[in-house]
């Protein structure tokens, strides 16, 4: 292989054949070509895109590059949720407790927030001795004892993917779709899954702004999935507003913890709605594809039975003990600040993807990887679209460690919600699935 003229082949528009990727993938993987050549790669591909055999083919290189775990000695589906991510979801939280509570295993391999969106794994490390880092073994056998198990990718696994991304986020390459396509789906099969349902969002807060670009993501995620004869559904989500009633680590574990408790107060019932039927919807999902179920509706009626009958919270409980979380002394944010209605009105919209970037300047998320997360920082929700306002009436609460940031960001955080005259429909929560 001559890497310079496959990147010019690319750059063409021509298409790559599996062994031009994969020589050239694994090249890069070992140290043997630079990165610029890998980058001149990426923005060919940036701007050129794949076709879908080649996508599977890079899909393939990176998930063979490291290990691909076994669990056929587990006689129960493995079944797996990925969401692309947006402000408030937490979902991963209440839905692997409840679909491993119904007899399925859920093994997750979950990322770190970056950007405005949050990451489970630093919503699951808010818990006091929570260990993410279990090696593979007793990652593996977490799942074959108690059917649930959360770990950040290891080096193990799909290593060139790894490699790839951190080029891929200072090149300006994040935003291609065969390139998000292969990164994620690599990950996901590397789990040893039999089944995955994703979460692809749109809107405001989302990657993806409009629901023809999450719908064209999502087909082409589930066209990989099954060409790797993994069974896969999507729920196109809307993002238009923020999910449930917090954004910030350790509050979104105290929501999830209210959620699988059934002990919320009508208040916070109506603002965590919007997460529990989410989790309902995608646990349904899981637990069809998995043969748990016969259809969405069983799906449906086993999953919240599992939630009101406790047993998706001592799955929970049970989760902590596996990684030695404390959940008694889960932390509480030392500093609150209030901020309320200047105007009356109706809730008319949210700039949900300004909502998020606040939370990155109270440090409940990160602009960059080296960023230090404050895990009791963050914001809670007290209105969604098409709440009437009264004047005086409390929109966001902040939440932190340090008081005079969550005063310099007040009226950024207060900018976001628009009122109006008029009153306006709230967005439905799931557009389509596919």
């Amino acid at each position: 292989m001559i890497a310079s003229e496959v990147i010019k082949k690319k750059r063409d528009g021509g298409s790559l054949s599996e062994s031009e990727i994969s020589e050239f993938i694994n090249a890069y993987t070992e140290g043997s070509l630079p990165d610029y050549q890998m980058s001149a790669l990426l923005m060919a591909i940036f701007l050129r895109g794949m076709e879908e055999p080649e996508t599977l083919a890079l899909t393939r290189t990176m998930l063979h590059s490291g290990v691909v775990l076994d669990f056929s000695d587990i006689p129960v589906a493995k079944v797996d949720k990925h969401s692309t991510g947006g402000v408030g979801d937490k979902t991963s939280l209440i839905l692997g407790p409840i679909v491993a509570a119904c007899g399925l295993a859920v093994p997750m391999i979950s990322g770190r927030g970056l950007g405005h969106t949050g990451g489970t794994l630093d919503k699951l490390e808010a818990i006091p001795g929570f260990n993410v880092e279990l090696s593979l073994e007793q990652f593996k056998a977490a799942i074959k004892k108690h059917h649930i198990a959360f770990i950040g990718q290891t080096k193990e696994i799909c290593p060139a993917d790894k490699k790839i991304y951190a080029l891929r986020d200072v090149t300006g390459t994040v935003e291609s779709l065969p390139l998000i396509c292969a990164s994620i789906m690599s990950k996901k099969l590397a789990e040893g899954i039999d089944a995955l349902v994703l979460d692809v969002k749109f809107g405001s807060g989302a990657f993806m702004k409009s629901p023809a670009d999450a719908e064209k993501l999502a087909r082409s995620l589930c066209a990989i999935a099954r060409g790797y004869g993994k069974k896969v559904s999507a729920l196109l989500t809307n993002m238009d507003q923020p999910l449930g009633q917090f954004a910030g680590n350790s509050l979104e574990v105290d929501e999830c913890l209210e959620i699988l408790k059934n002990e919320a107060s009508p208040h916070n019932k109506k603002i965590q709605a919007n997460t529990r039927e989410l989790s309902l919807q995608l646990s349904a999902q899981m637990l069809l594809l998995g043969g748990a179920v016969v259809n969405l509706a069983e799906g449906y009626k086993k999953a919240e039975a599992a939630l009101l009958s406790g047993k998706a919270f001592e799955k929970f409980e049970e989760l902590c003990l596996i990684h030695n979380g404390r959940l008694r002394e889960l932390p509480k944010p030392k500093h609150r600040l209030e901020i309320k209605a200047k105007d009356a009105g109706f809730v008319q919209s949210f700039e949900t993807e300004k909502i998020g970037l606040v939370g990155i300047k109270i440090r409940a998320g990160r602009s960059v990887t080296k960023d230090v997360i404050e895990p009791t920082a963050g914001i809670e929700f007290h209105q969604k679209i098409g709440d009437k306002i009264q004047r005086g009436d409390l929109l966001f609460t902040l939440f932190g460690a340090d008081l005079e940031l969550l005063q310099r960001t007040e009226n950024d955080l207060a900018s976001t919600i628009t009122l109006g005259a008029s009153l306006k429909t709230s967005p439905d929560l799931i557009w389509k699935e596919i």
